[in-house]
């Protein structure tokens, strides 16, 4: 059965408003119908569900316990539609508004500046803030509200009350040197016992998302993790630390991708398949995003696609 060519939104409007008042009588002044228009748009519900939806109640009417069943989703789907279409025709009206955007380091450099960019390429003109930080502090802005947004890798379980996770894509962490680094000339078997000692390492800190995948990858390994290290999310001072100090740099694969594409840093040959995580959207449970919000997560879902 195809609900697309028998299932018509005035179907769910008339449902919904005999549900409420109870009467086809008054549905019928609310909807601005005639009552036989009501009962035909109720039967032929009734035909595409294959139940019977009302019921008749002394001299009245009543829900069968199908309709009762029905209520809700009707109700839901009315919600859904007209949300949609109002946040739709907002979109001129948004103009101008404020979107705050939570970005871990992982696409600060990548998938939210090419959405942004595509936004405006599009003519949209909100005005958009890009706050960066540790995921737990990006989290705790989300949910008081000062935050649409955050884009970043999965949380852990405890750090999602309240919370829903829309996943984009997936990535790894990576480690990474100057070109002209002396580890870049061992293999990848020699590669594990040389790694740490002799050169400073940037590691991404306790709170950061990455840092169990990197401790769990090493200890796969047999690498023992650094007795000293320098613990960091900013991509700015990893990138100039890593050029000027021979230093061995753990980053997620996304704050250095265009590095290592145009060959500023290279990738040591390690094993990282462990650490592959998603990547995503963590929004506020049962929260509409306004106009300006939803068009910046459709832009974002665009160019990860």
């Amino acid at each position: 059965m195809r609900l697309s060519s028998q299932l018509k939104l005035r179907h769910l409007e008339v449902f919904v408003e005999v549900a409420r008042k109870m009467s086809v009588t008054q549905a019928a002044e609310r909807l601005g119908m005639t009552q036989p228009a009501v009962t035909r748009a109720l039967r032929e519900l009734e035909a595409v569900c294959d139940k019977p939806l009302v019921e008749k109640y002394g001299r009245g009417i009543r829900l069968s316990p199908y309709g009762e069943m029905f209520r809700d989703y009707a109700g839901r789907s009315l919600a859904l539609t007209r949300d949609g279409v109002e946040m739709l025709r907002g979109l001129d009206a948004a103009e101008g508004s404020k979107v705050a955007i939570g970005a871990l380091p992982t696409v600060s450099a990548t998938v939210v500046p090419d959405a942004l960019a595509r936004i405006w390429e599009q003519g949209g003109r909100n005005r958009f803030s890009v706050v960066s930080g540790d995921n737990q502090h990006l989290l705790d802005l989300l949910r008081r509200g000062e935050l649409d947004v955050v884009v970043g890798r999965l949380p852990a379980p405890k750090s999602m009350v309240g919370l829903d996770f829309d996943p984009l894509f997936r990535e790894h962490v990576t480690v990474v040197v100057a070109p002209d680094h002396p580890l870049t000339a061992l293999s990848a078997e020699a590669l594990p016992e040389a790694l740490f000692g002799t050169y400073p390492v940037l590691m991404p800190p306790p709170a950061s998302i990455i840092r169990s995948s990197v401790e769990r990858m090493f200890l796969e390994q047999g690498i023992q993790m650094p007795l000293a290290a320098i613990e960091t999310v900013s991509s700015t001072f990893g990138r100039q630390f890593a050029l000027a100090h021979q230093a061995v740099w753990i980053i997620s694969h996304g704050v250095v991708r265009s590095d290592l594409a145009n060959g500023a840093l290279v990738a040591l040959p390690l094993d990282t398949d462990s650490t592959l995580g998603p990547v995503g959207l963590c929004l506020r449970s049962e929260h509409q995003l306004s106009p300006a919000a939803a068009r910046f997560c459709a832009a974002l879902k665009r160019i990860c696609t």
